[in-house]
């Protein structure tokens, strides 16, 4: 593209600013002024001054010229335009909004390009990107509502409502291209440095409008009936939500330890002595409403890929235990031929122990918590199939009805087909962690601290988009997202 010529610098530029700094300076001089505490300075000069910034940009971008750069442009698509016109373009900035006088170069049937906003890489809508950037870190940890009020406090630029959620999502567009991308030398890196490579992943519930649940669930709402007008009772909050997948990958170095280590560490007596854990390094969470779980598990693996492409490092998946989660990590596995060790956590079996000693004992009692201590000893050790064996045989001996029984014969089922899942004392001499407290964290994080605010119902798009921008800021990702986007819109402008 041929160079874009500066406007004439013979007129006077930059003295309508001139004029406001000259004014600012004249008012700060003034009695009024020189009574003033240092709150109201701040506030006159925040006032003032933004209003001089937004002269200076508004008068920087008249020195550029307007683009012209002959009578003809060759877009990148080899389709010559000809046909040239002065226009307009109003910019929202971080300082208010602009004019930018600029040339267009158009065509009938194609796309108009604009060299002058080519050359100050300007988006297609008419927000800036330091100003989009500002509303994406707003709306990533608050309500729109919120991130509005946050924007207009730092800028003195209000955003309307609805231009807020689109920007927003146009803000996320580029979350999938850029985890494409190689991992960098500094991740290789770290990563490198750890023993091992963690996966894992979940399933949260948010609350949608009805037209962006599934469609099974959309049906259920529509034919559901609505006991209270302005809440919703217990059955029918079933029928508002769509689950979203969470998942995470991280680093972290081996952390060998026996059952007894676990047993005391589980004791409140012995939280002075514990042992320091490994510190986990360069993690990576993400979570999707619209992708199923067959995408995210895939992505995961894509992840493990990038951070360990020569395969060096042993791989632990913890999984919370359900049939599906299990079998698509497995066969994702088998496909891409990696050795997985999967794991259940570990608070799982233990809440099942729990359930089944509630059937033996009372409930709080001493015998209670010693039965559930015992037995998971023993699952620690290795031997769930005995457990398993020994909830049963209690409950046949107790001669308990089946419904009184069924807690108990739920918890042995379980430990039973879960026993490939369930060798934590090989686990643990492996230095393996045993606990998916990353992946509930990250759920909590990702999904309830954000999506779940009260009365919130939220669209898809919109919940994804923010999904994403929070996923980035908790894997620590947004800088480097945000500067490979303002990379990705200079190749959106059709120039050469």
């Amino acid at each position: 593209m041929e160079a874009i010529q500066y406007a004439s610098i013979e007129r006077d530029l930059f003295s309508a600013s001139t004029v406001l700094f000259s004014g600012l300076t004249t008012l700060l001089s003034s009695r009024k002024c020189c009574r003033m505490d240092l709150t109201d300075l701040e506030k006159l000069i925040m006032s003032e001054g933004r209003e001089l910034m937004r002269k200076l940009l508004e008068e920087h971008l008249e020195l550029r010229g307007h683009g012209d750069i002959g009578s003809s442009v060759e877009g990148s698509d080899e389709i010559v335009r000809k046909n040239k016109r002065d226009t307009t373009k109003k910019i929202t900035t971080t300082f208010g909004k602009v004019d930018n006088n600029r040339v267009s170069y158009a065509n009938d049937g194609v796309e108009s390009l604009f060299p002058k906003d080519s050359q100050l890489n300007l988006p297609d809508n008419s927000y800036s990107h330091s100003l989009t950037k500002e509303l994406a870190l707003a709306v990533a940890n608050n309500s729109f509502d919120e991130s509005i009020k946050i924007v207009e406090r730092m800028t003195g630029v209000k955003i309307p409502k609805r231009q807020a959620e689109d920007l927003a999502n146009n803000a996320a567009k580029d979350f999938d291209g850029f985890y494409l991308l190689p991992c960098s030398a500094e991740l290789l890196d770290l990563v490198s440095k750890k023993d091992l490579l963690i996966l894992t992943m979940d399933q949260k519930g948010i609350v949608m409008r009805t037209e962006s649940l599934k469609e099974d669930t959309r049906e259920k709402a529509k034919r559901s009936n609505r006991k209270m007008e302005k809440r919703l009772s217990k059955g029918e909050k079933k029928n508002c939500k769509r689950m979203s997948t969470v998942a995470s990958v991280y680093s972290i170095d081996r952390f060998k330890r026996s059952p007894d280590d676990i047993m005391k560490g589980l004791s409140r007596k012995d939280d002075e002595t514990k042992e320091k854990r490994p510190s986990i390094a360069v993690k990576r969470v993400w979570a999707s409403l619209e992708k199923e779980p067959d995408r995210i598990t895939k992505e995961m693996f894509d992840e493990i890929v990038r951070r360990d492409p020569l395969r060096e490092k042993d791989l632990v998946c913890l999984v919370d235990g359900e049939p599906r989660q299990i079998k698509r990590i497995e066969q994702e596995a088998k496909k891409r031929g990696l050795k997985v060790t999967i794991v259940i956590d570990i608070i799982h079996v233990i809440e099942y122990l729990w359930s089944s000693a509630r059937v033996f004992h009372e409930e709080s009692s001493y015998a209670c918590e010693s039965w559930v201590n015992q037995q998971l000893f023993e699952v620690l050790n290795g031997n769930a199939t005995k457990v398993a064996a020994t909830i049963r045989r209690n409950a046949s001996r107790r001669g308990l009805k089946e419904t009184a029984r069924a807690p108990a014969d739920t918890s042995a089922d379980y430990l039973s087909k879960k026993k490939k899942y369930l060798q934590y004392n090989k686990y643990l001499s492996k230095g393996f962690p045993i606990a998916t407290g990353v992946i509930e964290g990250a759920c909590r994080h990702l999904i309830k601290d954000r999506m779940d605010i009260t009365g919130a119902r939220w669209g898809l798009t919109t919940a994804e988009a923010i999904l994403k921008l929070r996923s980035l800021k908790s894997s620590n990702d947004f800088e480097e997202y945000w500067k490979f986007q303002y990379e990705e819109v200079k190749t959106s402008h059709n120039l050469f």
